[in-house]
């Protein structure tokens, strides 16, 4: 079964399409031979043009970063991001093979090609089916912790990856100014928010660690779509994170998604060694209130919570935990479904 992630696609696919550029691109990296090259658009994500190519090597994924993201309200997003991907992609190679794709070429345009993964179901896929495995949410803590261990104040990494304008277009501003913005009474507190984020430089941040970005291997959770790295703050990663397992928690109403959501928080906190775990706790925890409001209110309210009372459930706690913070695994802990 092909993965079906937003940088490998969702398995199904659209008309095949020519791009002059990104076929000169790999034939000159040495991917494709001198025959019809096809690629073969996969659906799924917001932020890319995605492809998947037959090649002599196999199959992979080429993927383009667009300017404007496919999304209702006015998004730009600088098209480097695809550039600060593939140092993500390599970096964490670096800590471990298993938890990443292997890049294969970088491409005009900012785009590039990796391996393709076969037989990886996308985390979120699993989810929503109703397969919740809190042991491999558990190894989607380790692994996130594993990438900011190896980084944490580390002057090399830093340097490559100084990406604040970038992280403030796609993270920042969508998600804490938008609302910050339309929201009077909690604007101090999530403009506050947003400038402490922007502030703190400890560890290489993902800066998307969605179930949608995460397939499930055999080895461990392969981690895709860092278009939004940047050195910055790694409480952010378990935030983006564990909202996304709170929301679904809502949406489905199982138990077993405030369990992996804990599970994965425990993990996490086991990996810290490089700043106090109770202050790190403590900034995940406003940032993930934060951020599921934003869910609901910014500029990208999660698809999949169409129903009005989900919707007032989680604004409802989201508003309350702003007001008053709560370290993230009590928040997961208290987390309400209902």
């Amino acid at each position: 079964m092909p993965p079906t992630s937003s940088a490998h696609g969702s398995g199904r696919s659209c008309d095949v399409t020519v791009d002059a550029d990104i076929v000169d691109g790999l034939r000159g990296a040495g991917l494709a031979g001198e025959g019809d090259i096809v690629l073969e658009p996969l659906t799924g994500g917001v932020s890319c043009d995605v492809w998947k190519v037959e090649t002599p090597l196999g199959p992979i994924v080429v993927k383009r970063p667009l300017p404007q993201l496919r999304v209702a309200a006015e998004w730009l997003a600088p098209v480097e991001r695809g550039t600060s991907e593939v140092r993500w992609l390599r970096r964490a190679r670096g800590v471990d093979p298993h938890i990443a794709p292997e890049v294969l070429a970088e491409l005009p345009g900012h785009a590039f090609a990796m391996r393709f993964l076969p037989g990886c179901p996308v985390w979120k896929d699993e989810l929503m089916a109703g397969r919740v495995d809190l042991a491999f949410a558990a190894q989607v803590g380790q692994g996130i912790a594993a990438v900011h261990a190896a980084t944490a104040h580390n002057d090399r990494d830093r340097a490559a990856f100084p990406n604040d304008e970038m992280f403030r277009a796609l993270r920042v501003d969508p998600f804490l100014l938008y609302v910050a913005q339309h929201d009077s009474e909690l604007a101090p507190a999530l403009t506050a928010l947003a400038d402490d984020l922007a502030s703190r430089k400890i560890a290489l941040v993902h800066g998307d660690v969605s179930p949608k970005n995460i397939l499930v291997s055999a080895d461990s959770p392969v981690f895709l779509d860092a278009e939004c790295a940047v050195f910055g703050d790694p409480a952010f990663d378990l935030a983006f994170c564990t909202t996304h397992l709170l929301l679904k928690a809502v949406w489905s109403g199982d138990a077993r998604l405030n369990a992996a959501a804990a599970a994965l928080v425990d993990a996490y906190r086991s990996g810290i060694g490089w700043e106090d775990a109770d202050d790190l706790l403590l900034r995940a925890g406003k940032l993930t209130a934060g951020l599921l409001l934003a869910r609901v209110e910014g500029k990208s309210p999660a698809p999949y919570l169409t129903d009005r009372e989900h919707r007032r459930i989680v604004r409802d706690q989201a508003r309350a935990l702003i007001a008053a913070p709560q370290p993230i695994d009590a928040l997961a802990t208290n987390w309400k479904r209902t």
